[in-house]
């Protein structure tokens, strides 16, 4: 049982989702950058500036071995980013990516029931009368508290709805004749989030939405919920996971850099 309720611990919460992540992303980091990048270049290069800075400090009276120097560690500088260029591209391209999909989990909570939350929907074009035009279809679990705000600054409408209980939901958006849904996740659990559904904008979609796009002739440009921040608690502290993340992930690099001997 207590294994069972350690696995299931570490599956739930966040900030155990958040250490393990860190320490495996920081020694597959490390990992990556060994088996991409050619070490003994990288050493000798690394050993070539320390020792022309060796020689700034030990021959500051003359000038133009300084100078001399100087120029040796801008070279050596250049060489070594060129070294480390390729090999970062591997490291960061997969861990950006996995970083985005993480986030769709940890960056958001779902809505709380019988707490009001905001619907926005951007209208691809003006309308004179846009309250009218946009239809919401809700299931009979989420409610709307308040008329609809038009806001013409923005293109914008505006709903405030709650929901009356824990789930999944897909609310509606029907105008001129044409139609799309919004997921909704409402409830307390760790569950993939997508705060907004985009129409186009190919790379604001991968980044920003875990949703499939809009349609092409859907004249809607956006459909958002303001879902809250999920905050990891650490020492009392609340926090976005990735601030952890990151500087967990960066000593666990560091610390099996040492052990594997790999040179960064």
């Amino acid at each position: 049982m207590a294994i069972a309720a350690f696995k299931f611990f570490l599956l739930t919460s966040p900030l155990a989702i958040v250490v393990v992540l860190s320490v495996a992303v920081g020694v597959l980091m490390v990992v990556l950058f060994g088996y991409t990048s050619d070490q003994e270049a990288i050493g000798l290069t690394k050993d070539q500036v320390k020792a022309h800075l060796l020689a700034v400090r030990l021959y500051r009276d003359q000038i133009p071995v300084v100078m001399s120097s100087y120029g040796k560690i801008l070279r050596g500088t250049g060489r070594y980013l060129k070294l480390s260029f390729k090999p970062l591209l591997w490291v960061i391209i997969p861990i950006t990516f996995l970083v985005v999909q993480v986030d769709r989990y940890l960056g958001a909570a779902p809505l709380p029931p019988n707490r009001p939350f905001l619907l926005t929907v951007h209208l691809a074009g003006q309308t004179s009368d846009a309250p009218n035009d946009v239809t919401l279809v809700l299931p009979s679990e989420i409610t709307m508290t308040a008329p609809p705000v038009h806001v013409p600054s923005e293109n914008a409408i505006v709903w405030r709805l709650v929901s009356s209980k824990e789930g999944k939901y897909e609310v509606k958006i029907a105008t001129l004749g044409r139609s799309a849904t919004k997921a909704v996740r409402v409830g307390s659990d760790l569950t993939r989030i997508s705060t907004v559904r985009l129409r186009g904008q190919f790379w604001n979609r991968m980044f920003f939405s875990a949703e499939p796009p809009l349609p092409e002739n859907f004249p809607v440009e956006s459909i958002s919920i303001n879902y809250p921040e999920r905050d990891i608690q650490i020492a009392g502290y609340g926090m976005n996971w990735i601030w952890p993340f990151f500087i967990l992930s960066m000593v666990a690099g560091f610390i099996f850099m040492k052990i594997a001997g790999i040179r960064i």
